[in-house]
């Protein structure tokens, strides 16, 4: 399904002239040599740009459509017309060695055997370039000589006659797509992508652009030792994919990986996602849904209302097709390869429904500096999870894609999500966060099938559930203290958070004994309003309490601590702390 996915976005892609047609790839090109006729450089110059990434400004390499390049992982394999120092100049950072003399002649072999019939200028002059260069003399040439350092620095180089590119000559053209033709290799079978009978590719080209991965490609399909192969099939064979399937979806998730408004990473995953249609609006949509930003919240807010409401859905006036397939690839590093962590397709509108439905069930009580923060994103939610004080600040790596999958599939979440979520409340004291309680809410209803906390956006006084009137309790108490000793530096809640949440026989009542003389010390220096209302509240908690269980369940630790929080937020409502 992925590359019968991939396949048809090459199609669509190619219609509109995007991506390279077979045999052609697109390849960052850092610098054009500039050849006379008698095959000499005239110069070498760069064609880098400089572009804004962030807050710095970097040189770019320029993207041209150039013959396509092969798969490299060891060995020595020329590319033809654009390819590195190495290959083209015979270079390296050292000068020459015997491995670069190597690259050298390979990329001599396949230039002369492929343009010695070209009757063209160009054709000729990079037939004489490579007669005639000599790479332990490299060094003497000015040009070379100038840029040593930058041609070294592993970007690739192409040919050029003043501002005509080799690879744009017409003559060339056809030479290079005559030998791709005549190079067809013997072994057919049965396409898995298309279904028909085809070429078979034997290795599928890389795919770059996954953090992690190798910088050169990394492979999607492949195999690389006999535990992997089947009915003595060898290599690619082992999973028949047309040459023509091949080219294609390498060449569309490459082309998707290239582009920032296509992509986006979460913990070590790469969320690459596109519409069917190929319609832009619906990209930047999901993008805004998954990650919404304080600019934004009120335009997803207007989107979620109208698709509630079945009324069309728009941005900037375009009408989004709700029910178009959208499809989300997560990839994740695996060291010559890629591991697919989920792919998932649906209609964009089920999609959007399933990720409002999730933020209906992170809906709560926030504090007031957090007011324009209602819709709380993916990558946000997850640094809920995570310990802010080492310097890698990024969630459990399958448990993020596997959260991402939860809530675009509208399926359960995954347990880790909780027990991370409640780790990390244990491990500060009891810091119940409104992004962790919206998770804790989140998964309570989604997992465990609460059916009281989904309209229970903020505290719900009429609730009888044992864990979460003691998380109540405790906030109760924690305000009591707090009042009484203004400026206190270590509350009950540092001291007997994790206990109460876990054993709260042990623990509340020691904290009930606390209490009486916190509450004595309040009415003695503060008045009897405070006690005459705390005390009324603590006997209608105390009222719905039998008796404090031995021992709560993980479930009801996460009542508790929303009942904690809930409570808290009720008493700061008017007056709130940032």
């Amino acid at each position: 399904m992925i590359l019968q996915a991939l396949v048809k976005e090459y199609e669509n892609l190619a219609q509109k002239g995007l991506v390279s047609k077979p045999g052609w790839s697109q390849a960052k090109v850092s610098y054009a040599i500039d050849l006379n006729a008698d095959g000499s450089i005239k110069v070498i110059y760069s064609l880098q740009t400089e572009d804004q990434r962030g807050k710095k400004i970097v040189m770019v390499p320029a993207l041209l459509y150039v013959p396509e390049m092969v798969t490299r992982s060891s060995g020595v394999a020329a590319n033809f017309l654009c390819d590195n120092a190495k290959y083209m100049l015979g270079i390296d950072t050292d000068g020459t060695n015997d491995r670069v003399k190597d690259c050298f002649q390979a990329a001599k072999e396949k230039h002369i055997a492929l343009l010695k019939d070209v009757d063209n200028p160009m054709a000729k002059a990079i037939c004489s370039f490579f007669e005639t260069w000599n790479p332990e003399n490299a060094k003497d040439n000015g040009c070379v000589q100038d840029k040593w350092e930058e041609l070294n620095e592993g970007g690739n180089l192409i040919f050029c006659m003043g501002m005509d590119y080799a690879q744009d000559d017409s003559d060339i053209k056809a030479a290079w797509e005559n030998s791709i033709e005549a190079n067809g290799e013997e072994q057919t079978g049965i396409c898995l992508v298309t279904g028909e009978r085809t070429e078979i590719a034997r290795i599928h080209r890389g795919i770059k652009g996954v953090p992690g991965a190798q910088s050169s490609g990394a492979a999607l399909v492949s195999f690389n030792a006999p535990a992997f192969e089947s009915y003595g099939k060898e290599q690619s064979y082992n999973a028949p994919v047309g040459k023509y399937a091949e080219f294609a979806y390498t060449t569309a998730l490459n082309y998707l990986l290239s582009k920032r408004e296509n992509t986006f990473s979460l913990g070590d995953s790469m969320i690459v996602f596109w519409a069917e249609t190929g319609e832009k609006k619906c990209e930047d949509l999901f993008c805004i849904s998954i990650n919404p930003q304080e600019d934004n919240q009120e335009q997803l807010q207007k989107v979620f209302d109208n698709l509630k409401a079945m009324r069309p859905i728009d941005l900037d006036d375009i009408t989004i097709d709700l029910t178009q397939q959208f499809y989300i690839l997560c990839l994740a590093p695996n060291a010559a390869r890629l591991s697919v962590r989920f792919f998932y397709q649906n209609s964009f509108g089920t999609i959007l429904k399933n990720i409002e439905a999730h933020y209906k069930r992170m809906d709560v009580v926030r504090p007031s500096w957090a007011n324009d923060r209602k819709f709380l994103g993916i990558y946000r939610m997850l640094q809920e999870t995570v310990n802010m004080k080492p310097k890698e600040k990024k969630p459990v790596a399958n448990m993020a894609a596997s959260v991402l999958q939860a809530v675009l599939s509208g399926n359960r979440y995954p347990a880790s999500l909780y027990t991370d979520t409640l780790i990390r409340i244990r491990s500060e004291q009891g810091n119940v966060t409104y992004g962790r309680a919206a998770i804790i809410k989140a998964f309570l209803i989604k997992n465990y099938q609460w059916k009281e906390g989904e309209e229970c956006m903020g505290l719900n006084e009429s609730s009888n559930e044992t864990p979460y009137i003691l998380g109540r309790l405790f906030s109760v108490l924690e305000s009591i203290q707090k009042d009484a000793n203004p400026g206190v530096n270590t509350t009950i809640r540092d001291r007997y958070f994790n206990s109460a949440c876990a054993t709260p026989a042990s623990v509340f009542p020691v904290l009930i004994k606390l209490k009486n003389s916190h509450i004595k010390k309040l009415e003695r220096e503060i008045g009897g309003g405070s006690k005459i209302y705390y005390e009324k509240l603590l006997t209608e908690l105390m009222e719905k309490i039998n008796a404090f269980p031995q021992r709560l369940s993980l479930e009801e630790q996460g009542k508790f601590m929303l009942g904690y929080y809930h409570q808290t937020q009720k008493k700061y409502e008017k007056r709130e702390d940032k």
